[in-house]
């Protein structure tokens, strides 16, 4: 039996805290577009470029000449990308920042760190080059010392950025669209992603800290390094202490391992994602030379087709959803708190875990699902050596997938919310000679790099591959600690009677078989989890999650992607900005955290018929108002696990169902009034749970709601604000779109603009937008100064809203 104990504590990111060593790196840069320019000389005139912040996406930003159905937003018929990057444009783009040591850095080492830059990055730094970097979602660094001017002397650091081509199946964005970072040291120090921390030994009563540190020497100078360890609580009291004595060669390296004790750990786990912080400080003599604070989380992992996936000793079912990095309206610029929301999104609708599909998140990501208790899957590639589209990364993979995946590994290996490395996704080659070969390659090298968690990969059928069957990737899972499945749940069982030691992960599954995805999972501890595809709405792979009208005379529609003016996947069990869709509210039934819900289909027309693609969705909404639709005969769906469902419109019956165990599912036709609709379950006689939905007035004001009304100072905070038209009870009008003004004023700009129609190809960054299903969004974004935002919304016949966001 294929057994996995795991044990590791870890380090959320190597800039989590305020250090004097490092800084944020991500105001004032110079920005332009230009494929036609060479501005990587110090001297280059960059006056008339613009100023922004970090982290920045050009994709998402309007295009010029707007033209109609030509060009609009940020979009574009003629986008190289088309339907898979959702009609948005790339190029060359070009950055540049100016800087100067201060006196007491002279003699320092300095280096750069970029956290993820897309796609093809060059870096110079006074016109000397540094290097390139092919992929767009691993971190890369250089040392800039030997090239620096002397203290007081303005340096200029120049990165170009080409985003060409058809290379993605999504959207990426375009630029550096996550956080940069400055390191000033003494030349003596912890080296870049130097410190890696395990916890080898878990318990209720005491935990066994490892804390590997690496030492860089940059000097000429041959010495002893003093390195001390503190760990320090989640009440920020220090719990254990440590000290070693290492040699360090001149230009050369040292390695120090050391074990502490923690008694009574408080351990990490969703419910409780306590974080103690370690606290690594390097001596010479008396002199101190360098201090490196970084966070993790104490935590034990295990891995069996037996018991499933046990952290802290006990099974957890990983509810998990696959999510793609782009941030909605803000593109792919990876904003702090846009990061840390979508964490929140995710808790705060029943999952526990995410698969980072398909590539690296960045570290703010990391960060937040580490602060907010979020199990997660870290994916390394979506191809290898043969590509999925002629200009993506298979390019480069040969050179380049040693350096990605020890990135990948070495800056997240500490982080407690990673339980699995994954080596792909759905790759060309997965089950052939070579693709074996590249797989144990892979595989070797991830473990090598962390023994503490498995290795994983997401294997579908071979629908690519005509004559192959799913038994031909026996060879790959062999290969494999976990055997990532993409909608392949049918053939759990039949693979278990096969290989009883493989343990299953549904990697990707479609959001309408969830239930019987789910019950794979509870059936099977063999069975660890199941992912959705996707969690998130996100931007490309337009329209696979459509559902269409048609004839009932013609055959089902087999289209998954539709062209312009689709740019939004839309299959998302949460939509562009952040709220819940159907299935969103039909996964809370399936995983037993809320005892019943109600959708009503929209009304079909006369002679017509619904197909939904396999990752879509009915046509149907939580919702009773369908002005036009009197005495029409409407489906309305009931989800429960309560055997017995009655539904009643406005008191009266409407009828009752039971509902078998092969399904959570009761369907009602019902003519429609306006009213109020509403369900009730039984089990026993007695009422487990019940839902109404009431239909709505007419549009009367607009409503506003800010996730949070007081935020930071900070560049990397935002408010997000919903907008949503309300009748004059205060009810949501679902049917309401339209068009809204902003007015902003005081201490903040609008960050950007949002719906969830997967069909508004308007600006995501004029102060405008039309509601969808009654919402829109608002996301504001402080500047550096203490005060208020005021934000002002206003629509043609409708109260104005408004809200006041505190900056402090």
């Amino acid at each position: 039996m294929k057994i996995l104990l795991l044990a590791c504590s870890l380090l959320t990111t190597i800039h989590a805290f305020a250090q004097t060593r490092t800084r944020l790196f991500d105001s004032d840069w110079r920005f332009l577009k230009d494929s036609t320019i060479q501005a990587e000389a110090r001297d280059y005139n960059d006056a008339n470029w613009r100023f922004l912040d970090l982290p920045h996406d050009w994709s998402i930003e309007d295009l010029p000449n707007p033209s109609p159905d030509q060009v609009a937003g940020p979009f574009s018929r003629a986008s190289v990308g088309a339907t898979s990057t959702g009609y948005t444009v790339g190029g060359t783009g070009w950055y540049r920042k100016t800087f100067r040591l201060k006196p007491t850095e002279k003699g320092k080492t300095v280096s750069i760190y970029f956290d993820g830059v897309h796609m093809e990055t060059d870096v110079w730094i006074n016109g000397r080059h540094l290097g390139f970097h092919a992929y767009g979602y691993t971190p890369f660094q250089y040392d800039l010392t030997p090239h620096l001017l002397p203290t007081g002397q303005q340096n200029v650091l120049a990165v170009r950025v080409k985003n060409n081509g058809k290379n993605s199946r999504w959207y990426t964005g375009s630029g550096i669209y996550r956080h940069v970072w400055l390191t000033v040291a003494e030349p003596v120090h912890v080296a870049p992603l130097g410190i890696s921390i395990t916890t080898p030994q878990v318990s209720d009563k005491t935990a066994q800290v490892q804390v590997l540190t690496a030492v860089e020497n940059q000097s000429g100078n041959a010495m002893p390094v003093s390195v001390q360890i503190t760990v320090f609580a989640p009440n920020g009291k220090p719990v254990a202490k440590t000290q070693q004595t290492v040699a360090v060669a001149a230009h050369g390296k040292g390695e120090a391992t050391q074990r502490l004790t923690v008694t009574t750990p408080q351990r990490w786990s969703p419910e409780r994602p306590d974080l103690y912080r370690t606290r690594v400080v390097l001596f010479s003599g008396k002199k101190r030379l360098d201090s490196v604070t970084t966070a993790f989380g104490i935590r034990s992992i295990q891995f069996s087709a037996k018991t499933g996936f046990v952290l802290n000793g006990k099974r957890v079912m990983l509810k998990g959803g696959c999510v793609h990095h782009d941030n909605g309206p803000l593109g792919a610029a990876a904003i702090d708190r846009a990061e840390e929301r979508k964490v929140e999104l995710l808790k705060a609708n029943g999952f526990n875990a995410v698969r980072a599909s398909h590539n690296p998140p960045s570290t703010a990501f990391l960060d937040a699902c580490d602060r907010l208790g979020l199990l997660v899957i870290d994916e390394a590639f979506d191809m290898w050596q043969r590509p999925k589209k002629p200009q993506d990364y298979h390019r480069f993979f040969d050179d380049w997938w040693q350096q990605d995946l020890q990135a990948m590994i070495l800056r997240d290996r500490n982080h407690p919310s990673v339980i699995l490395w994954s080596i792909g996704n759905e790759i060309n080659e997965r089950a052939e000679p070579s693709g074996l070969a590249i797989t144990k390659k892979l595989a070797d090298e991830t473990r090598r790099l962390d023994p503490t968690r498995p290795v994983t990969e997401a294997l579908c059928v071979f629908w690519e591959h005509p004559g192959k069957v799913w038994t031909d990737s026996d060879p790959a899972f062999a290969l494999l600690d976990v055997g990532g499945y993409n909608y392949e749940w049918k053939n759990y069982e039949s693979d278990h009677q096969r290989h009883p030691e493989r343990i299953i992960l549904g990697t990707e599954t479609f959001a309408k078989e969830a239930f019987q995805n789910w019950q794979m999972v509870e059936k099977h501890p063999y069975v660890i989890g199941d992912f959705v595809w996707t969690a998130m709405d996100y931007m490309g792979e337009t329209a696979i999650g459509h559902s269409l009208l048609q004839p009932k005379t013609t055959k089902d529609s087999t289209i998954a992607v539709f062209p312009w003016p689709w740019f939004n996947a839309y299959c998302g069990d949460l939509d562009l900005i952040g709220f819940k869709k159907p299935q969103s509210y039909y996964r809370d039934v399936v995983w037993r955290n809320r005892p019943i819900e109600l959708a009503v289909h929209n009304p079909i027309p006369a002679g017509m018929k619904e197909t939904v693609t396999n990752w879509g969705w009915p046509d149907e909404q939580p919702s009773w108002t369908w002005p036009g639709a009197e005495g029409q005969a409407l489906q309305v769906r009931v989800f429960s696990r309560s055997p017995l469902v009655k539904l009643e419109l406005n008191g009266k019956l409407i009828g009752e169902q039971t509902i078998a165990d092969t399904t959570i599912t009761a369907t009602f036709t019902v003519p429609y009034e306006p009213g109020t609709l509403k369900a009730t379950s039984f089990e026993k006689g007695k009422p487990t749970g019940s839902i109404e939905l009431i239909t709505a007035g007419k549009p009367y004001r607009l409503q506003l709601k800010a996730d949070r009304s007081t935020i930071r100072a900070d560049r990397n905070d935002l408010s997000y604000v919903a907008v949503e038209v309300v009748d004059e009870k205060g009810n949501l009008v679902p049917t309401a779109a339209v068009p809204v003004t902003f007015q902003l004023a005081g201490a903040g700009e609008l960050a950007g603009v949002g719906n969830a129609n997967p069909t508004d190809l308007s600006s995501f960054q004029k102060p405008e937008k039309t509601t969808f299903r009654g919402r829109c969004l608002a996301i504001l974004r402080p500047t550096l100064k203490p005060g208020k935002i005021t934000l002002k919304a206003t629509a043609p016949g409708l109260q104005t809203g408004e809200f006041t966001v505190t900056v402090r």
